[in-house]
């Protein structure tokens, strides 16, 4: 009986190694020999390996976070201006009008910002070069000055140091003022670049990440991910709208307090107040100080007004424009802010909400159900 029975090809091959078999016919380089063993040596191998690949991918993203920080800030705007483009097409626009009226408002806001803070600020730095003759003048007219100069040679040596150090200083520091412009300019076109090509493939690029997930799930997921959307969208208009408010009604203040260069003050508190938790009150300072130089009054009234407008804003405009944007408890948006600063600075700061959000909505519904089902 056991003579009828046909050995496998397995054991024939291996009973007859000379023989041709089909096998060896596919395989012109014979059969594969054994694995290697798995010895200390290959294991510490393979584990070194590990190791080297995972620090270069570190120092990779090291390298490059800045890149990766103007991408997700350029993606977080394109999201965050996409409810302004789908409300355009609602009104019979195509979505590449609408795209270029949402972005054209984009750079029109951009170009306004640099008119109205450059020339104040050339304008004033202009006036104070041409103002230190006459304050050195004034100062070697001091009685103490003329004094300490007869004495100890204070006016030779303070002219020596401006000459041979603070000159070359100020050239020096003017020289990467500059470069630290020209970098900011490459910088706000790469990102307004990027954000024009997210939010034309915005679309697209959601509908390639749904089919990375099984399609058992594919509805679910593109529910939630609109959500999600929705609330970084909704925050991040709510977000600007609430620091247009600010810079119109700072404006108005600053132009009846007769404050100088009312605008672009006006605009330094709009920007500041994108920023959560403290914006506000930096602009606030900057801008009081400011009035301060000018006159007393001015400052003293530019801090009551900035005191009372932030109460306003905290208790009234910021919950009445945020409350269909984003649902996250206050003690969560204070730490996920203060997270987000330490992390990535500002952009972190920026970020924190939505990601907070984002993240709490998927807690509630994904990870709740599944522990309520076990």
């Amino acid at each position: 009986m056991s003579a009828d029975v046909e050995p496998s090809p397995g054991k024939e091959s291996a009973q007859t190694p000379g023989k041709d078999t089909p096998q060896e016919e596919t395989q012109p380089y014979g059969l594969p020999g054994k694995p290697l063993a798995r010895g200390p040596f290959l294991f510490g191998l393979v584990g070194g390996l590990g190791v080297l690949t995972a620090i270069a991918i570190a120092q990779m993203v090291v390298n490059s976070l800045s890149t990766i920080i103007l991408v997700v800030v350029a993606m977080f705007l394109a999201v965050g201006l996409n409810p302004a483009v789908e409300a355009l097409q609602r009104r019979g626009l195509a979505r590449r009008g609408a795209i270029s009226i949402v972005f054209t408002g984009v750079i029109v806001v951009f170009v306004l910002f640099g008119l109205a803070v450059v020339p104040p600020v050339s304008h004033q730095l202009s006036e104070f070069v041409a103002a230190v003759p006459g304050y050195l003048k004034e100062l070697s007219n001091h009685p103490l000055v003329r004094q300490l100069d007869a004495e100890y040679r204070v006016v030779p040596q303070l002219t020596s140091f401006v000459t041979t150090t603070l000159g070359p200083s100020l050239a020096s520091g003017i020289m990467g003022a500059g470069l630290v412009v020209l970098n900011g300019l490459f910088t706000t076109v790469t990102l307004l670049v990027l954000m024009l090509y997210f939010l034309g493939s915005l679309h697209t690029i959601k509908d390639y990440l749904l089919k990375l997930v099984p399609a058992s799930r594919r509805d679910r997921t593109r529910a939630i991910s609109e959500e999600i959307l929705t609330g970084i969208g909704g925050y991040v208009a709510g977000n600007v709208l609430i620091s247009v408010i600010a810079g119109v009604l700072a404006w108005i203040f600053l132009s009846i307090a007769g404050v100088q260069y009312a605008l672009a003050l006006a605009l330094v508190v709009a920007l500041t107040d994108l920023i959560p938790l403290v914006g506000a009150t930096i602009g606030a300072v900057v801008v009081s100080s400011v009035a301060l130089l000018q006159s007393l009054p001015a400052g003293i009234a530019c801090a009551i007004f900035f005191v009372v407008y932030q109460q306003v804003e905290n208790y009234l405009i910021y919950p009445r424009v945020m409350k269909r944007s984003v649902d996250v408890t206050p003690a969560v948006t204070v730490i996920a802010a203060l997270f987000g600063g330490a992390l990535l600075g500002i952009v972190g700061a920026l970020l924190a909400i939505p990601v907070a959000a984002a993240i709490a909505l998927i807690i509630r519904e994904v990870v709740v159900p599944r522990q309520a089902r076990t």
